[in-house]
């Protein structure tokens, strides 16, 4: 099949996913994750309607953007953060979604501030454990969020995790549950630059199960490129 085929098949099982939890399906925003992804495939989904685009690399997000340049395109940064390239990132992109250390959130903080910008962020949370992920354990979020107050520049819409490759998505359905729950909680406690209202959850391979569970971002690439079960 071709983009167009498979982001039509993306988009029909985000809106049963919705359906089935009882949710509007335009409470969920598709994230194509572009970290492989050629200028001409990202031309070509522009032309589909896609605006939101995710990269990984702050090179290919200077690389992509500038080609780009003048189109209503909206990126995101899902991927790990290095702070001596958060230069780059804070001009470019609507959405941080990986942040999880106070140096980070010291750069953006200061890079924002220069252009007179407020950088909306996401905290990584590491719901599910796993020593090779990046991301804060679930009971350090709340002090973080406190910390994440102190900055003029800085916005927190929600959180971000990303579950461990399984099989069977509904081995972590938990995770996902657990984080809502998280966000639930945490937006009684939180106001000012704190704005719990987004969780960018659910991949390729378990994007339904976290819909159904509360995703309002889906952060989708191999299933638009190569195509989805």
């Amino acid at each position: 099949m071709g983009l167009r085929e498979n982001l039509e098949k993306v988009m029909e099982r985000i809106e049963n996913a919705a359906l089935r939890s009882g949710r509007d399906p335009s409470e969920v925003k598709l994230v194509v994750a572009s970290k492989y992804a050629s200028v001409q495939e990202m031309e070509e989904l522009f032309l589909l309607g896609v605006r939101d685009f995710g990269e990984n690399r702050a090179q290919d997000l200077i690389r992509k953007s500038e080609h780009f340049k003048g189109e209503p395109i909206i990126w995101h940064f899902i991927g790990r953060i290095q702070t001596n390239k958060v230069k780059y990132i804070v001009p470019k992109c609507e959405l941080i979604h990986s942040v999880w250390r106070v140096e980070e959130l010291e750069e953006i903080e200061k890079r924002a501030a220069k252009i007179n910008k407020v950088q909306k962020i996401l905290i990584e949370v590491n719901v599910f454990g796993e020593e090779s992920k990046a991301g804060l354990p679930v009971e350090s979020v709340e002090e973080f969020l406190k910390t994440c107050q102190k900055f003029d520049h800085v916005e927190v819409l929600g959180f971000m995790t990303m579950a461990p490759y399984v099989e069977d998505p509904e081995e972590v359905r938990w995770g996902f549950r657990e984080l809502r729950k998280l966000r639930d909680e945490l937006s009684q406690r939180f106001s000012g630059n704190i704005k719990l209202k987004e969780l960018s959850m659910g991949m390729s391979n378990d994007f339904e199960v976290a819909i159904e569970e509360g995703a309002t971002i889906v952060r989708i690439g191999s299933a638009i490129f190569e195509g989805g079960k």
